[in-house]
């Protein structure tokens, strides 16, 4: 399948204005290349494999529109053929439209070809099996090596919204969870994402685990992931909602109930999580958090100690850091 590319070089301030009128013209589905720096929002939302911030924003935007060439070279736009060059200037001219009103930015926009457009599956490409420790994390298009087939096995397949247990900050935590969990272990994970730590956790012995999350596809990806690991549906809640702010989530989840929170997330929703999260917590329970660089690391433990809790371990990979508390009253 091919595909021809229309990309426009603008400012970051007309992205909006330019995706709608272009959008309003037939074309869909915009691409956008900026260094805009993440929102609070954003990164509260960013629960794994975090990134270290990006370089700095230099006010410039690409936006990249694809059209689907069919097999006799043709284009369709609103249900009419068209040229490549018919696209061209529609797109020119509204650009020229819009830049009497507004500032556009350079306004240039580039034509190419490229085959086998994927957005859902090309990232898989990327993701191969690999250890954590003595654990296999394996996706469903690779199959198990012989040697390896008496491993402890995680099968993920983490989509394009969630992370692969690649990062350090996810293997920190899966460290921490095995010293604690036993076959009684009642767990919340906050921030589940593809699920991937209450997973493990089940797989290590765990009882019984709930997973909260922001984004509503982390229902699908637990649901799959749990699917492919063998996990009983019972053993394994999940629920959608802000445990920090929500009170009627906070209630969803249960007070005085969690032997081990695990919560691999940003330092920077740490700090407001973790007074509300020993309300969660049983006494004695065990609070495992990761997703925090070094220079935030004592943001974090000044958090947990503020909340009451003593701090029992901090580990480090990378620079990454974890820090592993207790409720003791």
């Amino acid at each position: 399948m091919k595909w021809v590319k229309f990309k426009v070089k603008t400012v970051t301030g007309a992205e909006d204005i330019i995706i709608s009128t272009l959008y309003d013209c037939g074309l869909e589905g915009a691409q956008i290349e900026d260094k805009i720096p993440l929102t609070a929002l954003e990164k509260e939302q960013m629960f794994v494999d975090i990134l270290p911030d990006g370089p700095e924003d230099d006010g410039i935007a690409f936006l990249s529109f694809f059209v689907e060439e069919k097999e006799d070279g043709s284009l369709e736009l609103n249900g009419e053929k068209v040229t490549k060059e018919d696209i061209l200037e529609m797109v020119k001219n509204e650009l020229e439209d819009l830049r009497l009103f507004c500032d556009i930015g350079d306004g240039t926009v580039e034509v190419d070809e490229t085959e086998d457009i994927d957005w859902i599956n090309n990232w898989k490409q990327f993701f191969h099996q690999f250890y954590i420790d003595d654990i296999l994390v394996i996706p469903s298009w690779e199959d198990i090596k012989p040697e390896d087939e008496a491993k402890m096995v995680l099968h993920i397949d983490p989509g394009t919204a969630f992370g692969t247990g690649m990062h350090e900050t996810t293997q920190l935590c899966i460290r921490q969870l095995r010293k604690f969990i036993t076959p009684e272990t009642e767990l919340l994970d906050v921030g589940t994402g593809s699920g991937i730590l209450a997973i493990l956790s089940l797989m290590f012995g765990a009882k019984h685990c709930v997973g909260t999350d922001l984004d509503p596809c982390a229902v699908e990806a637990v649901a799959e992931n749990c699917e492919a690991n063998g996990i009983d549906v019972k053993d394994f809640d999940m629920m959608i909602g802000n445990i920090i702010n929500d009170k009627e989530t906070q209630d969803k989840v249960g007070y005085d109930k969690y032997d081990i929170v695990v919560a691999n997330i940003l330092a920077d929703v740490l700090v407001p999580l973790t007074p509300v999260i020993c309300h969660q917590l049983k006494k004695g329970g065990i609070y495992i958090t990761s997703g925090i660089i070094n220079d935030k690391e004592q943001v974090v433990r000044d958090a947990v100690e503020a909340a009451g809790l003593e701090i029992l371990e901090v580990t480090y990979q990378g620079e990454w850091v974890s820090v592993t508390a207790r409720k003791n009253n």
